[in-house]
This record gives C-alpha cells, sequence and structure tokens, in this order.
C-alpha cells in the first residue's frame, strides 16, 4: 500500500494507482477539500445506502472513520481500489473490513474485502479537530496499540504497537494544551497511523469487544467508547499475559500501572464514566453478552466471559 505525508502528494497518488475518476467519499465539511475530476460525491457520512456511480475507477475517503468506514463498504462491493486522507486518529484506512453504520450512528451490518490502495496524511487537516474527537480517535489508536501486543504477534508488528504507543502517550498531552501545534499534531498522527498499522498486522482484543458493543447498541462514538474500555481491558489483561500488559506500560511511561495512565489520557478528553453517555445501567448485561461474542474478544488471549465483561463495565460505570 502507498502511504504519503503531505495532500500534495494526492494527486501523484492517484495517478500512481491509475486512478483518474474517482468517487469522492466524504462529509460536506471537506467536500471542496480537492479540485479533481470525480465520477461523483457521496456526502452522506455514515452511511448504510452508498452506492458507486457509473464510470467511477476508484474510490477516495476524505475523513475520519465513519466516512472511510463507508467508503470501504463501496470499495468492497465495486470491487475498486480505495485510497484514504484521515482527518482524525483512528486507524480505520489500514484495515479492510468496515461496520455498516446509519446516519444515526447504529450499526446495520460490516464487511471486509475494501482494496486498500493507499493513504495520503496531512497534518494540517488535524489541526481544527475538537478535543473530543482528538482524544477520543486517539485513545482508540492507542488501544490498537495495547491489543497488537498481545494479538496475531509479529516482529513488526510488535514494532510499530510500541512506537504507536510512545508516540501517541508523548504528544497527545501537548496536543490538548497546544492544539495548532504541528509538531505535536505530527507526532500524534505519526503515533496513530504506527497504531493503524499494528491494528491491521495483529488485529483487535477484549477492548474494542466491549467499545463496538457499546456504540452499536447506543450509537456511541468508537473512540469515546474505547477510551473508556481499554483502562479495564487491561486489568483483566494483566492477570492473562502480564509481560505484554508490561511492555505496552512501559511505551507510555507507567509499567507499574498502565490502566491508570490510561485513565488519566482519557480524562484529557472528557471520557470518565459510561453513565456520562447515557449508557443504561440495566443494558450492560446485554451488551456483555454482546462484546463476549465479537470476534476481538474470541482473539484476547484468554476470552472474557459475558459475567467478567459486566463487571469491566461497571468498573467504569
Amino acid at each position: 500500500m502507498i502511504v504519503r505525508w503531505s495532500l500534495d502528494e494526492l494527486d501523484p497518488t492517484l495517478e500512481e494507482l491509475g486512478i483518474r475518476h474517482p468517487f469522492l467519499v466524504t462529509s460536506p465539511r471537506w467536500a471542496s477539500l480537492v479540485d479533481l475530476p470525480v465520477a461523483g460525491r457521496w456526502l452522506e457520512v455514515p452511511s448504510d445506502r452508498i452506492e458507486v456511480p457509473i464510470g467511477a475507477d476508484g474510490v477516495l475517503a476524505i475523513g475520519g472513520g465513519s466516512a472511510i468506514d463507508t467508503a470501504k463498504a463501496s470499495s468492497s462491493a465495486a470491487g475498486l481500489p480505495l485510497v484514504s486522507v484521515p482527518t482524525t486518529y483512528s486507524g480505520a484506512e489500514w484495515t479492510s473490513g468496515f461496520g455498516v453504520r446509519t446516519r444515526t450512528r447504529r450499526i446495520v451490518g460490516h464487511g471486509g474485502g475494501a482494496h486498500l490502495a493507499g493513504i495520503v496524511y496531512d497534518v494540517g487537516l488535524t489541526l481544527d479537530l475538537p478535543r473530543p474527537e482528538t482524544v477520543g480517535t486517539a485513545m482508540n489508536a492507542l488501544a490498537h496499540c495495547a491489543e497488537a501486543l498481545y494479538g496475531d504477534r509479529s516482529e513488526r508488528g510488535d514494532a510499530v504497537a510500541i512506537e504507536g504507543a510512545e508516540l501517541i502517550s508523548r504528544w497527545l498531552p501537548s496536543v490538548v494544551d497546544a492544539p495548532r501545534d504541528r509538531e505535536a499534531r505530527e507526532g500524534l498522527l505519526r503515533g496513530a497511523a504506527a497504531g493503524g498499522e499494528a491494528l491491521a498486522l495483529a488485529g483487535l482484543a477484549l477492548a474494542h469487544a466491549m467499545a463496538q458493543a457499546l456504540g452499536s447498541s447506543f450509537g456511541l462514538p468508537h473512540g469515546a467508547m474505547n477510551a473508556l474500555t481499554l483502562a479495564p481491558a487491561l486489568r483483566f489483561n494483566s492477570g492473562v499475559v502480564p509481560d505484554a500488559v508490561a511492555r505496552f506500560g512501559a511505551a507510555i511511561g507507567a509499567e507499574a500501572d498502565p490502566a491508570a495512565k490510561v485513565e488519566e489520557l482519557a480524562r484529557l478528553g472528557g471520557f470518565e464514566r459510561l453513565r456520562d453517555f447515557g449508557v443504561p445501567e440495566d443494558g450492560l448485561a446485554a451488551v456483555a453478552g454482546m462484546a463476549a461474542g465479537r470476534n476481538g474478544n474470541k482473539r484476547n488471549p484468554r476470552p472474557a466471559t459475558a459475567d467478567e465483561i459486566e463487571r469491566l463495565l461497571r468498573e467504569v460505570y
């Protein structure tokens, strides 16, 4: 996959891939970012109704995880190459799988098989990202790093997971303090990119299973849910794979108690309790049952039972 680090590289990347008339998938905010002879524009993000127009020879996604997932669904359906221009730290640009969401963010399906061809990062696109989205998507990226260290491990996966964890933990507080500091945003974006690559290499685990179950049940932001579920998942896994959790802790400068450091970082975005998002306490058991059956939990070093997951959710309720 082609990876470039400036929006000036978008046209050369599309040309290298032979894409002359891409189908643009983005939100209205980014619709005028590029001046290209597109085959069509899709501005409903997220969307479960997307259709690729005749004449498109590729798909171009500009935006966060919702835009990129919507574009991945169209890439998979039409068999067209996808180029992503991320504007958040979600990491969705690195994986071929996707969730299908309605405009109200409810998950109504999922799939795979997107034809990933290129990623073009540009730090300038992140400078105005609001604090909740900045912290939420960065914490999602941090969860990718943690889970890669006890997922389907490889030398490369471990290396990028540690790199990503170090960069995210180092630069996220700086970005919160000075949102338009380009050096800080660049460091955070490179950390998120490393986390996305780690995700692609190693897959997901328990924290994401809980976050996905919460998101699909109540239409809640994926990043914010990962910000809340990563700490209890780390505490659970510290008794299962203590060495892996300790490596993650060392990478974020908190080998003794990585979960506490994760909670500290999550609070930068105002993420403290599930109840703050309107999650009903009497719905936790059902969410736990859903999470127990998700692939992320099944891939955890030891899958958690539904009862164990309910207790973990109550820790952050």
